[in-house]
């Protein structure tokens, strides 16, 4: 990875440069932010840049033998440790057993979370830890010679889950590294980690990305259209991570939005024939798709009734698509004190029938009818 595919973060790339031109790259290195900081990302560009053949004077060159391997994650000198989880035929695991599985987590997900990690490893509902026989695996690896590049790197991703004994022996590496070794440490929550490891390592704090680096990324990358791109930047606060959750959502409730927007127009016009023809079309869908649309719908009945009770701060208590606020800003005025919290409490009934196998025409119809009434209150 090359520095510029790092989203954002110029002053710690900067830093990190600045670090190699001096001749000053401490042999450990931690860096720390908030989900969806592109910690990762900055470790994986900086050791690449490290180990170039060719380096720019901001990047590496994208082309040696050495940036090639790196992009790919196979550099001989590229050491890996992250949380790992027990297995039935694994009771002792180590990061390179998930070695694999590992490159097309980092390559192919940019969403880098500890639970999608589980979820790759199919035991999302098992707790991650790096475990005290990573230690050995580390002692072990960092010993051997460099194959091609003047650095081994080890880079550590969540550090902060390592249980004690694991901590401790690190910090004995820490303490009398191997020549030319470098250490990169990638932590959401640092304060978790030893206070003897936090004195031992070079810190570099990385802030929440900011809105014109995460806009960018989400035009380029993602396609996101203006109209778009406002709801996204305010939902995810700087994090790539929620971005392109929101980025999900939007696109899986599209469909959502418009069977809500056509059957509200429809209570309000208490035009039963075209529900009745609403609620046949509902009832194919399946009962998680009706539970899927009865939630979305709840959260438009929140999102309009916040509308309705500051229009002028509407920026920064609402947070809906471009094509979603378009249609609450005509619906929010029919959604009131005297009538919210009955239609709230009539979808949440209706999504609690609809998961104990209720009939759900029946359910759907019966809501139609007190959502008529309701939207009249």
């Amino acid at each position: 990875m090359r520095f510029e595919e790092v989203i954002g973060q110029v002053a710690a790339k900067e830093r990190l440069l600045e670090a190699h031109r001096s001749g000053r790259v401490s042999h450990a290195q931690l860096l720390s932010g908030p989900q969806g900081s592109q910690g990762l990302p900055l470790a994986l560009a900086f050791a690449q840049y490290l180990c170039c053949a060719r380096p720019e004077a901001s990047d590496s060159c994208g082309q040696c033998p050495s940036c090639k391997k790196y992009q790919k994650m196979v550099h001989p000198d590229l050491h890996f440790v992250f949380p790992v989880v027990k297995t039935p035929s694994l009771k002792n695991p180590v990061s390179k057993d998930f070695l694999p599985r590992w490159r097309e987590f980092v390559l192919d997900e940019p969403r880098h979370t500890l639970a999608r990690w589980l979820s790759k490893l199919a035991n999302e509902n098992k707790q991650g830890g790096i475990f005290a026989q990573e230690a050995e695996e580390i002692i072990k690896t960092l010993n051997l010679k460099t194959y091609e590049s003047e650095y081994k790197v080890m880079v550590v991703w969540l550090p902060e889950l390592m249980n004690p004994s694991a901590a401790n022996k690190l910090l004995k590496v820490l303490e009398e590294p191997p020549p030319k070794t470098l250490f990169l440490l990638v932590s959401q929550e640092p304060e978790q980690l030893l206070q003897t490891i936090l004195s031992r390592v070079q810190h570099t704090r990385l802030p929440k990305l900011d809105d014109a680096s995460l806009g960018r990324a989400l035009g380029e990358r993602h396609q996101v259209g203006p109209g778009q791109l406002d709801y996204l930047l305010r939902v995810a606060d700087g994090d790539y991570v929620k971005a392109l959750e929101a980025l999900d959502s939007a696109r899986a409730s599209s469909e959502d939005f418009r069977n809500f927007s056509e059957w509200m127009r429809m209570c309000y016009g208490v035009k039963v024939p075209e529900v009745m023809a609403w609620v046949e079309e509902m009832a194919s869908i399946g009962r998680e798709g009706q539970k899927q649309f009865l939630l979305y719908a709840l959260r438009m009945v929140r999102e309009s009734f916040a509308l309705n009770l500051a229009p002028a701060h509407h920026g920064q208590l609402v947070h809906l698509a471009q094509e979603e606020m378009a249609f609450a800003q005509r619906f929010a005025p029919f959604i009131r004190g005297s009538n919210v919290a009955q239609i709230a409490a009539e979808l949440d009934l209706a999504h609690t029938h609809i998961e104990r196998n209720a009939a759900n025409k029946i359910v759907l119809l019966d809501l139609s009818l007190k959502m008529m009434r309701c939207l009249k209150t």
